[in-house]
């Protein structure tokens, strides 16, 4: 198991003033600006992996370090895996509590620009530290909630593998299995041949944070598995 604190972001005040769809002319410019300087100073994403081997993959169940995880799209991804890195990643507890001179009620708001941008940072940090570290080949992976085949409830088992989360990188689990800071990720990567997106198999239309389209050949495919 392993902690990635204080990794390297690179987030402008171009980059966030874009996500926010406001112009560096525009009135709020120069409160974002006041906002983003505060957060760069106390702005620390983390990340927490652990290197998983498969103890029972049958059916629909999972088993790593003892803990079972039930999702038939997770067996089927893993047939041909040994090694999982399962993972969780955070913009950072230190971004939920911004100073009290910013009393503009759009402050959580683009708050939450700057957190998505270290969130996504992180992310990626995480999963190039990972190919490089270990040479896993192309690497995809799956998160609890992302498809009814797998729910969101088995957060559970995947913070079970961590210990105290809260401890390690400042992240804790509420009885909804919801994360907090809000702006945090979970799941596992695993190595694949071929490029895997849960969006493939999910036909939920209008999706705001869809990244593949639906591939109801593919969602077949992963049914020839059942007994």
């Amino acid at each position: 198991m392993e902690i990635l604190a204080n990794i390297p972001v690179n987030i402008t005040l171009k980059k966030v003033l874009t996500r926010l769809h406001i112009s560096e002319t525009d009135s709020d410019a120069k409160s974002v600006a006041g906002l983003f300087d505060w957060a760069k100073e106390v702005l620390n994403p983390k990340a927490l992996y652990d290197v998983c081997y498969i103890d029972v993959n049958h059916d629909d169940k999972v088993v790593l370090n003892g803990i079972t995880f039930t999702s038939r799209v997770l067996s089927v991804n893993l047939q041909k895996a040994h090694r999982v890195f399962p993972y969780i990643t955070t913009c950072g507890i230190e971004l939920e509590t911004p100073p009290s001179d910013f009393q503009d009620f759009m402050v959580p708001f683009w708050l939450d620009a700057v957190k998505e941008l270290a969130l996504g940072e992180a992310y990626s940090y995480l999963r190039k530290y990972l190919i490089r570290q270990y040479r896993p080949g192309k690497l995809s992976h799956m998160a609890p909630g992302s498809l009814e085949d797998w729910p969101i409830s088995q957060q559970k088992e995947l913070f079970r593998l961590f210990g105290d989360v809260d401890e390690k990188i400042g992240v804790t689990l509420s009885d909804s299995f919801l994360m907090f800071p809000i702006k945090s990720i979970s799941g596992i990567f695993f190595p694949t041949e071929t490029n895997f997106e849960s969006c493939q198999l999910c036909s939920r239309e209008d999706c705001p944070g869809r990244r593949a389209a639906y591939d109801e050949h593919l969602w077949e495919e992963y049914h020839k598995h059942q007994p």
